[in-house]
């Protein structure tokens, strides 16, 4: 497996696992409601939940985007150095981003930056494979 393709798989492991820091928050706390009719009112909860929520939000925003273009970047054979670096920038940015959000040190204007950072590694990757093709 390539450098693109491992960190894309540890990328969807994150995605995959983001959402545990939000479970365990809305079981750790008890709020009036059934929240398995009705997702549960975050704003009655402590205020890591509701950024715990968003952090996995905010990831699969940009995993969606991600994974594409690293998935047709490996169907028309595009590895470059450039590649490499931008799916392990990606990666470590979206982990800063979880941990800064769910934490809440990551405050403005850090945090929209993480993003941006993330947004530009795409940005790179799909000109990779378009200058490929």
């Amino acid at each position: 497996m390539n450098i693109e393709l491992t960190y894309l798989t540890l990328t969807a492991l994150l995605a995959a696992s983001l959402w545990i820091p939000y479970i365990i928050g809305i079981n750790k706390y008890e709020v009036e409601g059934d929240n398995f009719v009705r997702p549960a009112d975050l704003s009655k909860y402590p205020e890591w939940v509701h950024r715990a929520h968003r952090a996995h939000l905010n990831l699969l925003e940009q995993f969606l985007p991600f994974a594409t273009i690293v998935l047709i970047g490996q169907i028309q054979g595009v590895s470059t150095g450039l590649t490499a670096i931008a799916v392990a920038v990606f990666f470590w940015l979206r982990v800063a981003h979880a941990i800064g959000m769910i934490s809440g040190f990551a405050k403005l204007p850090v945090r929209p930056m993480i993003y941006v950072a993330g947004w530009l590694c795409i940005l790179v990757l799909i000109w990779q494979v378009l200058a490929a093709g």
